[in-house]
């Protein structure tokens, strides 16, 4: 059996979706992944081959006031995860950001480039990454700028502002890889089904700025609100984000044989869902 901790989020609700009668999803209620006896209690019941741990804290800005929070969701509960899994003898699959680079390479990132975050979230989800290695059977998957139907997001949030605004401002100077999670949990299944170990990158093909993202989406809308370019400094967000973290995803292609689809092309399907509907 496959158990998704964190089953109710996007990206959760998405690989559930995908797994079907293969997996058990767990979410708050079920499971506290900060309680190293409440992840002991659930795990050892449903005694799981696999657990995808797809629980975070994901409030970036958020994280800078509440940091032991962060660390504790975001760090130690991976912990909790990895010691468990461990003793049951279960893979873990945990699913990590872009944030635990500072952007500064000026090339995509690699999964053996050293990290450097720059933020409490991007910290705290390196955390989550060392504490991983506690089960050495584990895959640690790191992706970026995620929109998915099932949940908040950039898109959502674009297009509501849209309905308020006149004029958006989105920043120019932060290049990143838009990726869906339907995408994301396709490549997830992927690692699992080649018996993959260590870290992967999995994110959308191509890259943009969140600027030509906004102009995207708003292009495959059919709307018309004018986007203004600021940069990072105008925005004055509380959380440090990294310039430039694109994620090369040639060694998951290489072991998997999964291409991340253009970031594009997912745009257009993932609108195309919104108009039919699927939205929820």
């Amino acid at each position: 059996m496959i158990v998704v901790a964190g089953a109710n989020g996007m990206l959760g609700k998405d690989i559930v979706s995908l797994l079907g009668k293969r997996c058990r999803g767990i979410d708050i209620g079920d499971i506290d992944i900060t309680s190293h006896e409440s992840v002991e209690k659930a795990l050892m019941l449903l005694k799981p081959s696999v657990v995808i741990n797809c629980a975070a804290y994901t409030d970036v800005d958020g994280c800078e006031t509440e940091t032991d929070r962060a660390i504790e969701v975001n760090g130690e509960g991976v912990a909790c995860l990895a010691m468990v899994t461990r003793e049951l003898g279960a893979k873990l699959v945990h699913i990590s950001s872009d944030y635990i680079f500072d952007g500064e390479k000026g090339a995509p990132y690699l999964e053996d480039d050293p990290p450097n975050p720059l933020s409490i979230y991007g910290k705290s989800k390196l955390a989550g990454e060392l504490n991983a290695v506690f089960n050495e059977n584990h895959i640690i998957v790191r992706s970026e700028w995620l929109y998915g139907v099932h949940g908040k997001n950039f898109v959502e949030t674009i297009l509501r502002l849209s309905e308020e605004k006149e004029e958006l401002n989105v920043v120019t100077d932060q290049i990143g890889s838009p990726t869906w999670t339907a995408d994301l949990a396709k490549a997830v299944v992927a690692l699992l089904e080649k018996d993959c170990r260590g870290i992967y990158h999995a994110a959308g093909s191509g890259s943009c700025s969140w600027n030509e993202f906004a102009k995207a989406i708003l292009g495959s809308a059919g709307i018309s609100t004018n986007v203004r370019e600021i940069t990072s400094e105008e925005l004055n967000r509380p959380a440090r984000r990294p310039r430039y973290s694109l994620l090369s995803c040639e060694k998951l292609a290489r072991d998997t044989g999964f291409v991340m689809q253009p970031w594009e092309k997912a745009l257009r399907l993932y609108m195309d869902l919104r108009k039919n509907g699927i939205r929820r």
